[in-house]
């Protein structure tokens, strides 16, 4: 089959080390698209936090965010899918962090499917870091005491700090929850010595956001091709037709990919789909 759609991940991967996006990736992009190819990005971030840095490129298809918890319109921003984290499930995750003196960034679709972040007090370095990576983010609200509201859905429960707590944590959290939870803990790559533990619903991930995103677009599986660099991008590699890690990638990828591309400082995403996806001149 013939490659009818790309569909990337941005950290490590389509963005820079400084998390940005370079002006030749937004060209071969913006040049694959006008030629009538389908292209998305599937990341963690939300398109609040993605929106800013991508923006150069003029998406046109969904996009995958929440690590696959939610599909969004770029032209009107409407939610057009997703799996949510039930409520009890929610509270008893609050409760195992609070157990241990964690407590979470709570990220959340109230009743207008208008996207929110609730949390507590910031008091230790990783969370406080991340908060200061997001400056006027309209998405945030400090609460007294972190509950999930009974007419929002949530996203993901996400928990930042250092590898021995956040590893106990969730630990205790599949004992407790097994298959109601999908679960993610991964090294920060912006906070030095941190990492992220995420509680999802067991269909939150990009797996199954990408096969959402097939549905949707009308496009086979078969027909995409996808790049990653981070373990949460498997689910990306075990779905598509064609798998392209970007150098330095997580060993997973590498044993799933078809193809290995040039760093992301390096453009290799870009690159790859200009040599082999763009005519040549």
């Amino acid at each position: 089959m013939r490659i009818k759609a790309v569909v990337t991940d941005l950290d490590g991967t389509l963005l820079r080390s400084d998390a940005t996006l370079s002006p030749y990736a937004a060209s071969v992009f913006n040049g694959w698209i006008e030629r009538g190819g389908a292209a998305a990005y599937a990341t963690a971030r939300s398109h609040v936090s993605a929106h800013p840095i991508v923006k150069p490129i003029r998406w046109r298809q969904p996009l995958i965010v929440y690590n696959g918890a939610m599909l969004l319109d770029p032209a009107d921003r409407r939610v057009l899918g997703g799996s949510w984290l039930d409520p009890a499930a929610t509270g008893e995750l609050l409760a195992l962090g609070r157990a241990r003196g964690l407590s979470p960034f709570l990220f959340l679709l109230d009743r207008e499917d208008t996207e929110r972040v609730l949390h507590e007090q910031l008091v230790r370095e990783g969370e406080r870091a991340f908060f200061a990576s997001r400056p006027g983010d309209p998405r945030f609200r400090e609460l007294e005491r972190l509950t999930c509201p009974e007419d929002c859905r949530t996203l993901i429960v996400t928990y930042i700090g250092r590898y021995e707590e956040l590893k106990a944590l969730q630990d205790a959290a599949k004992a407790a929850l097994d298959e109601r939870i999908y679960t993610h803990l991964m090294k920060d790559r912006y906070i030095p010595d941190h990492y992220f533990l995420e509680f999802s619903h067991p269909r939150a991930n990009k797996r199954d956001g990408l096969r959402l995103w097939c549905e949707l677009t009308g496009i086979d599986p078969q027909e995409v091709l996808v790049f990653g660099d981070q373990i949460n991008d498997v689910g990306l590699f075990e779905l598509a037709g064609t798998r392209v890690a970007v150098e330095g990638a997580h060993p997973s990828l590498l044993d799933l990919a078809d193809a290995i591309a040039e760093s992301n400082d390096a453009d290799g995403v870009a690159r790859y789909v200009a040599r082999h996806l763009l005519p040549q001149s």
